[in-house]
């Protein structure tokens, strides 16, 4: 027999191409079920195709490429791959739980709200400001019962809050920086009222101011004689049992507002002095009789020319009317004109 026109043999059936191509499906079959496994079979299939079938070069890459898509694609079918690409389907969830309690838990509940933070005190733009970056939307009133508009919020603040935490809404009530708070939303404005301080010392009346709730800062001063000046708060402070308040303004009783004046007319005077009481009305009378222009001094000299009196002054004590003359104790000359703060006084001649 002629060997060379002899039949092929028969090629056995596992080196076939029919073979390589079902151990390809099979990549993208086990895959489905087991990422691990598909990729085992993978490899055995590349192999296959690079040894077993009598395929040429390209159809052997073609098939190796193949047989990665289908190991991607049969795992994503079946749920072997997660959301990190491990493909593992037996990891645990995060924090070490098994599977099997994740699945036997119930589903997880919504987390409450978060409760709003406290604003009251605080100026409304900034509590609105930080409201807002809190996640709410935020209003706002006047905590009085005037029904006043807010225009700039800076220079009004926060008395009260209400805050929807569901509906992420929160209202601030608020009064004017300078006003006190209301006992509630919408009730009037607790002004403090003016006490009646007339009569009392100094530091007898500060007390009593800080006890209705006036700051002393705010109160003015003034003097009630017209040869007494007007002292700071610090010299009044100082001699505070010698100060008698002689008027005050507003009078006993009167709410003292923001916008109210408060002031307070003072007379000072000690056991030695010869006047201790406060003039019928302010800027009427002397501390000193003898600074009255009009006081007749007992001690008047007569000039030896013409028989007419010199009066006797004190330098720097009130004087009228301006261009007067006059003459120390001393005998120094004297006459009446403008003083440092505008009033005529006896200077030197």
């Amino acid at each position: 027999m002629n060997p060379y026109n002899a039949p092929a043999l028969p090629r056995t059936w596992w080196r076939t191409t029919p073979a390589a191509l079902g151990v390809l499906a099979l990549v993208a079959l086990l895959s489905a079920f087991s990422f691990a496994l598909g990729f085992l079979v993978m490899i055995a299939a590349m192999v296959a195709v690079w040894v077993l079938p009598p395929w040429r070069w390209f159809a052997r890459l073609g098939a190796t490429f193949g047989a990665l898509v289908l190991l991607v694609v049969g795992a994503g079918l079946g749920g072997q791959l997660d959301e990190s690409g491990t493909g593992e389907s037996d990891a645990k969830p995060a924090g070490g739980a098994s599977a099997e309690a994740v699945s036997a838990s119930p589903t997880a509940s919504p987390s409450k709200p978060v409760e709003a933070a406290d604003y009251v005190g605080q100026p409304l733009d900034e509590a609105e400001k930080q409201a807002r970056s809190a996640g709410y939307t935020a209003g706002h009133h006047d905590a009085a019962d005037e029904d006043r508009s807010i225009l700039l919020k800076s220079a009004w603040t926060v008395c009260f809050q209400k805050a929807d935490t569901a509906a992420k809404t929160i209202d601030f009530a608020a009064v004017r920086s300078a006003e006190p708070c209301p006992e509630k939303d919408g009730d009037p404005l607790p002004w403090p009222r003016m006490p009646d301080v007339v009569g009392a010392t100094y530091n007898t009346a500060v007390g009593d101011l800080e006890q209705a709730g006036i700051d002393p800062d705010r109160v003015t001063l003034d003097d009630v004689y017209l040869d007494v000046d007007t002292p700071s708060a610090e010299e009044a402070a100082e001699d505070g049992d010698e100060w008698r308040v002689c008027f005050q303004s507003p009078d006993e009783g009167t709410k003292v507002t923001s916008a109210a004046a408060v002031r307070l007319d003072l007379g000072k005077w000690s056991d030695v002095d010869l006047v201790q009481r406060c003039p019928s009305a302010k800027d009427t009378a002397y501390k000193i009789p003898a600074n009255d222009p009009d006081y007749n001094n007992d001690d008047e000299d007569s000039s030896t020319g013409g028989g007419s009196s010199v009066r006797t002054v004190h330098p720097g004590s009130y004087c009228s009317p301006a261009g007067a003359t006059g003459v120390t104790s001393a005998g120094t000359p004297m006459v009446c004109g403008p003083g440092s703060d505008g009033r005529n006084r006896w200077r030197r001649g």
